[in-house]
């Protein structure tokens, strides 16, 4: 008798054990068909926080927000009044918890001047928050180059600028909006390439001081290029020791490297021959982005490694940024978040996921030329003439996006 009722207790605590364990892994019981499902989390975010969440267009909640629903496809928009939306659509598969990180951004950015001068070209120097900027406005004493340091913040209104060659220096048939720069690894120096007629005309700089001479390098330019070229490509080795070495190894051959994500975490880069980009991780991971990814690599086709997660993402341009980028002009830069990118498409300016998803039209107000830059406190600069009845020249301005 004591064997049965042992049992039958040993029994009960181990279906109510199963049922726990069940229900633990997201298993529940749908009364009106009489069956037991498997079930997942979908975790919300957002910043800004408290933003509605509309699942498959039912208004569930507001973030942070964790929903408990069974396994299928959803639709995801988070929305907050006066940001942009956000959209995706996810795959949710039983025991597990899918994630959904919102970025929202203001529909109408303030705008803040950052110079008073009259910009007749802006250059960004790579990978620092510094331009160039090249004054022509007649007054002898103050057009020249210039550099431009969004990382200072006096008490002033406008962040100071340091003149590194005065326009006087330079031959009279030289004008300074008819220039191109090409910067050297450390960026410490330029090479500022004037056209003047069929002849252009080259000078070395230095980008930490004022240049009292001018070193004209025209006749050794083409040197000075294939040294610091070399220097970039250890650089690129060395920054490529962080990647798997498959994927180091076929980068450093096939890719001609963009940039790294702030985080370093993530890689843009244009192809340069079609490759089949082989797996690092296997088995892939369960709970890794549900985008799809491309491993066929194109020639001239631009991409997004993530290395954490091993995946690999095609970015599909506008035809406005796909022209400008064929055309040599940079269209897509980091945000300092590391998980969005930011294009240039010619009229309006958009904030995209780092897989290609979930675009957003984060500037669409005046704007000149195809200068723009993201500082490292997440600010977008522009360039613009808001007052064309006064001024003849644009300056340089910030728009608050976040």
């Amino acid at each position: 008798m004591h064997i049965i009722r042992n049992s039958i207790i040993l029994v009960f605590f181990t279906v109510i054990l199963i049922v726990i364990i069940a229900y633990a892994r997201g298993y529940r019981v749908d009364i009106q068909k009489g069956t037991v499902t498997s079930t997942g989390i979908i975790a919300i975010s957002s910043s800004p926080q408290t933003a509605q969440v509309y699942i498959n267009g039912i208004l569930r909640g507001v973030t942070d927000l964790h929903l408990t629903l069974p396994y299928g496809k959803y639709s995801i928009e988070v929305k907050k009044e006066g940001y942009t939306s956000w959209k995706r659509e996810v795959v949710l598969k039983g025991e597990l918890v899918v994630t959904a990180d919102a970025t929202l951004f203001p529909l109408n950015a303030s705008l803040t001047p950052l110079t008073a001068i009259g910009i007749s070209k802006v250059v960004s120097i790579d990978k620092t928050d510094k331009a160039l900027l090249f004054v022509e406005n007649g007054d002898s004493e103050k057009d020249g180059i210039y550099v431009f340091d969004q990382t200072k913040r006096p008490f002033s209104l406008f962040p100071p600028l340091k003149l590194l060659a005065i326009k006087t220096l330079f031959p009279e048939d030289v004008h300074l909006q008819d220039v191109s720069v090409l910067f050297s690894p450390d960026f410490k120096q330029g090479i500022v390439v004037f056209k003047r007629g069929e002849d252009p005309i080259s000078y070395l700089l230095s980008l930490e001081d004022e240049n009292t001479q001018l070193f004209e390098v025209t006749s050794s330019q083409a040197s000075l290029e294939k040294a610091w070229e070399t220097e970039r490509d250890i650089e690129t080795a060395r920054l490529l020791e962080i990647f798997p070495k498959q994927f180091a190894k076929i980068a450093s051959d096939s890719f001609h490297i963009l940039s790294l994500a702030p985080d370093k975490s993530k890689i843009l880069y244009e192809a340069k021959q079609q490759i089949t980009l082989p797996y690092v991780i296997e088995p892939r991971l369960v709970a890794a982005n549900q985008t799809s990814e491309e491993r066929s690599i194109k020639s001239n086709g631009l991409y997004v490694y993530d290395r954490k997660e091993d995946r690999n993402y095609i970015i599909f341009l506008s035809d406005a940024s796909e022209k400008m980028r064929q055309e040599g002009v940079s269209v897509i830069l980091w945000f300092p978040d590391s998980r969005h990118l930011v294009e240039h498409e010619g009229d309006k300016i958009s904030i995209v996921e780092f897989d290609d998803t979930s675009k957003q039209i984060i500037y669409s107000g005046p704007h000149e030329g195809s200068f723009y830059d993201i500082t490292s406190d997440n600010k977008l600069l522009i360039l613009a003439n808001l007052n064309p009845q006064f001024n003849k020249t644009p300056d340089i301005y910030a728009v608050g996006i976040k």
